[in-house]
């Protein structure tokens, strides 16, 4: 038996403050529902995308254990709108990896991105990020991820322990299946706290500060010699227009 470390989770009404206080907030299934005013039930239907994600041909390690899809979306007082498909990109700065490209991968399916949970899931952390930033236009990067042991070995963060230049992360793990590893690692940017669990619930919730913490994901590998993956959502919230973009003010 692999030994993992349990989630600080918190309740769903101490989630702002204890990002303020922590940098980082974890919440089960239920609270993080409750929090987002989301119904959980309605997130599961979203689950079957995840089968058909795309391979990404992009690591440089040459690996083929990572699959994605991938769209942008703004949230402002008018709600939220699904902005044209662009590719992703990061500086070097903050992606030492990968950073520098355009990464253009396939988008989002529209039953996905036009879903009412998904809606309601991008608006209710969007008021998280108002509540502690103020109240303004986000800029969202949507990522749907399956890393997968094809290679023996998946990792969810080839780049290793990192910032993604935005205002605010979101990870949500949906899934592990036939894997040991896929552990959290959260670290203080500006000192040596650090915090270490696994999360296992679909849709528990880690919810980062960008510019307080550097997180990542140690690797996946196959139980008993079989198959397996870790699937995730990752939404990223920027204040500034999207990455490679000129600021918007």
């Amino acid at each position: 038996m692999v030994a993992m470390f349990q989630p600080p989770f918190c309740p769903a009404d101490e989630a702002v403050r204890r990002v303020q206080e922590r940098g980082y907030a974890v919440l089960e299934p239920r609270a993080m529902a409750h929090a987002v005013g989301v119904d959980l039930d309605a997130l599961d239907a979203l689950l079957p995308s995840w089968e058909r994600l795309e391979v990404d041909g992009y690591l440089k390690d040459g690996g083929r254990y990572r699959r994605r899809r991938h769209s942008c979306f703004v949230l402002d007082a008018e709600g939220i709108a699904q902005a044209p498909h662009r590719a992703h990109w990061q500086s070097l700065e903050y992606n030492a990896l990968h950073g520098g490209m355009q990464r253009w991968f396939e988008p989002i399916e529209p039953a996905v991105a036009e879903a009412q949970a998904w809606r309601q899931l991008l608006l209710g952390l969007g008021r998280w990020c108002s509540a502690l930033r103020g109240q303004r236009p986000w800029y969202v990067e949507a990522h749907q991820f399956r890393i997968d042991t094809t290679d023996g070995i998946g990792r969810p963060t080839p780049e290793g322990a990192h910032r993604d230049g935005v205002d605010f992360v979101a990870v949500l793990l949906l899934g592990r299946q036939g894997i040991k590893g896929g552990e959290t690692r959260v670290f203080a940017a500006a000192g040596p706290d650090g915090q270490r669990f696994t999360l296992e619930a679909p849709w528990s919730l880690l919810f980062l500060d960008d510019e307080r913490v550097i997180h990542e994901s140690t690797p996946i590998q196959p139980l008993d010699g079989g198959q397996g993956h870790r699937d995730t959502l990752v939404l990223t919230f920027r204040k500034d227009g999207f990455q490679g973009d000129p600021m918007v003010g």
